[in-house]
């Protein structure tokens, strides 16, 4: 379990390991580096999903590892409250962003001639979080669309299962 925390409050996500090893190893070498801290939810779209943890404040771009597998295959699907890898056009090309769908976007599943976005794990308390920052109205800015007029920050994500000091 993870503790995601906010500017906007905090939520509480499972990573799907077994269905998703990759990918959930992935997230978690960029939690444990501190990776998403001062990150932004740069992209908000109402009844579709939230998007985080590859731009800072400014909309800054923030580098991350090399491109991971695409575990769209795993069977899970892009249901609301689930976290899923946002990539390019390029179906391996996920590396720090991740989105979490607000509804059950079926379209997003792998499917034959679609490769779909891995699903890597599900909010499990404070999804009325999510769904606040869903509704922050957005703008243009700096060449993206729907970016929140006001930045909504990720001010940390750490592990729930480590003792204290860890």
């Amino acid at each position: 379990m993870l503790t995601i925390s906010t500017s906007a409050g905090e939520f509480t996500v499972e990573l799907f390991e077994a269905e998703a090893p990759e990918t959930s190893g992935n997230f978690l070498r960029y939690v444990d580096e501190g990776f998403f801290a001062g990150t932004l939810f740069h992209r908000v779209i109402p009844g579709f999903m939230i998007q985080g943890g590859g731009f800072s404040a400014g909309l800054e771009h923030k580098e991350g590892h090399d491109p991971i597998r695409n575990e769209a295959s795993n069977g899970v699907g892009n249901t609301r409250g689930t976290l899923a890898m946002a990539r390019t056009s390029d179906p391996h090309s996920a590396t720090s962003q991740f989105f979490i769908n607000l509804v059950d976007n079926d379209f997003l599943n792998q499917s034959p001639g679609n490769a779909g976005y891995a699903v890597f794990g599900r909010v499990t308390a404070g999804m009325e979080v999510v769904d606040a920052i869903a509704q922050q109205p957005t703008t243009r800015r700096r060449g993206h669309d729907d970016v929140p007029e006001e930045d909504v920050f990720i001010l940390s994500v750490v592990r729930n299962d480590q003792p204290a000091g860890s």
